[in-house]
């Protein structure tokens, strides 16, 4: 109810294993990790023009929320997410829609590798182009979803 569209979108992108085998490419403590690149570029490149329209607001980006990125301009939501980290409802604003929230397991999302820190973040054209190959061989602590599911 509170993006549909985007619930969809990751509905279908976790039923047909779009996430699986896919990296938190960007942890910053106190703020946000971020995932959502398939490290197949082939894959990747598929979604690369499917936009999803912007949603209202309806949920704020508070601690254990879960939208999807989106870049300045209208109608940008692809495949990326991010999970806060902390009350970040700022972004609601600028239409940063929650479409879920941690409701388990928040404290593992605490624990991800963040150790790359603000200053040496994967290049996100780089892991579109290269896929897991670039991270692994660049950013090896990362962390890597092994596979997601839809559960009841």
């Amino acid at each position: 109810e509170w993006a549909p569209l985007a619930a969809d979108r990751f509905f279908n992108l976790v039923k047909n294993g779009f996430y699986d085998d896919t990296r938190f490419f960007r942890v910053l403590d106190g703020f946000m990790v971020q995932f959502g690149l398939n490290g197949d570029p082939d894959v990747q490149r598929a979604w690369q023009s499917a936009n999803l329209r912007d949603e209202p607001v309806k949920q704020s980006n508070t601690r254990g929320f879960v939208s999807f990125t989106r870049e300045s301009v209208p109608h940008s939501r692809y495949t990326m997410i991010f999970i806060n980290y902390r009350d970040n409802s700022y972004l609601d604003a600028d239409g940063f829609a929650p479409f879920g929230q941690v409701v388990s397991g928040m404290e593992i999302v605490d624990k991800l590798y963040s150790g790359y820190g603000r200053d040496n973040v994967p290049d996100q054209r780089r892991i579109i182009r290269e896929g897991n190959a670039y991270l692994a061989k660049e950013y090896p602590r990362l962390v890597a979803i092994e596979k997601a599911a839809i559960v009841p």
